[in-house]
């Protein structure tokens, strides 16, 4: 079974950074898009950075220009890389992996990590 497993979250104040991983683990044939979304209080999960296979990203509004993603297809793993953070950054970050093909579903789904919480202090 697919699994997608976060880690690098915290608290840190504004202005700082941190780096959150991805790691895809699981009986694996194939990874397309891979991502970040995060729930922030109050607002729907947001969609804030997509990289493709070839590299080409993607990101809202709101992260851009201060985040970067990118990903490691031999480690099999993405990486979001967060400067300048603001309290408004506060919340709920998951993986997500779009249309990951596996020995169990060949055919391809969709598939969201469990959620790293980070907290920007004011």
């Amino acid at each position: 079974q697919v699994q997608l497993e976060e880690s690098g979250g915290g608290l840190v104040q504004t202005g700082e950074s941190l780096r959150l991983s991805c790691e895809a683990t699981g009986r694996i044939l194939r990874l397309n898009d891979m991502g970040w979304h995060r729930q922030t209080p109050g607002n729907p999960r947001e969609l804030i950075a997509v990289i493709t296979n070839g590299g080409i990203t993607n990101y809202a509004l709101s992260v851009k220009g201060r985040f970067t993603i990118s990903r490691d297809n031999g480690k099999r793993m993405v990486v979001l890389q967060m400067n300048s953070l603001k309290p408004e950054d506060t919340g709920v970050y998951s993986c997500y992996g779009k249309d990951i093909a596996s020995e169990d579903k060949p055919y391809g789904r969709d598939y969201w990590g469990q959620g790293i919480q980070v907290t920007v202090s004011p």
